[in-house]
């Protein structure tokens, strides 16, 4: 017996690749994200200029950031237009930009810490995350389950893995060299859709007196405290 879904001797195969083929794209005039009901919307997606059937060229001649609608599986990932932060910069690829992750659960980012940069405190609801030094040395802290407390340093090559929804944070631990991680998340969605700062998390909570913010003051340094400590 056939499958329904198999064509028959001689029908056309169906083109698995076809959702994967799109136009190219440039790094530059990215868009401001839209006001969305969630973060997973639609209006979280940033957008990136379509540039006909080619990638974009740098000055020197090579490929621009982003992809090719000839060489889908293929993304130019160091040319991509960088979010700039006090610090440091971050590039990545994700299933907003780059059409063949979406749906893979998998995205990718290039970050960049100049010496005393320090990437905010946070975690990932539902993502791990896997950390590659490409150059330079870094210091990770991470607060794990009833409290554990994980500060540790590492360097060029090494491998570091922050389970889905610990706390965790990193800083360049050099005062003269840049430092530079490759990033990896099991998400296709973009990392502010999956990325709860300490910041943000602080302002959110309700301070009707001076007491409630008296407290708050407090968690806070002692948790910056055990974060600080060795």
């Amino acid at each position: 017996m056939s499958n329904s879904n198999t064509p028959g001797d001689g029908a056309q195969q169906p083109d698995i690749e076809a959702s994967s083929r799109h136009t190219a794209v440039i790094a530059g005039e990215r868009s401001a994200p839209e006001t969305s009901s969630g973060p997973h919307a639609a209006g979280d997606v940033r957008t990136r200029k379509a540039f006909n059937d080619a990638p974009a060229l740098t000055s020197s001649g090579q490929p621009g950031g982003g992809w090719s609608g000839q060489h889908p599986h293929a993304f130019h990932l160091s040319t991509w237009a960088p979010d700039v932060f006090d610090g440091g910069t971050l590039q990545g690829a994700t299933g907003d930009n780059w059409k063949i992750l979406s749906g893979q659960q998998a995205s990718v980012y290039l970050a960049r810490l100049e010496p005393g940069g320090v990437r905010e405190p946070h975690w990932h609801p539902s993502a791990w995350e896997l950390n590659f030094v490409i150059t330079g040395s870094a210091r990770w802290s991470f607060v794990g389950p009833e409290a554990t407390h994980d500060t540790f340093d590492v360097t060029q090559g090494d491998l570091v893995f922050a389970p889905q929804g610990h706390f965790h944070y990193f800083e360049n631990a050099s005062d003269t060299e840049d430092l530079v991680v490759l990033i990896i998340f099991n998400t296709s969605a973009s990392e502010p859709a999956d990325d709860v700062g300490i910041v943000a998390s602080l302002s959110s909570i309700p301070l009707d007196d001076s007491r409630q913010q008296h407290q708050v003051s407090l968690r806070l340094v002692i948790l910056l405290a055990a974060l600080s400590s060795d």
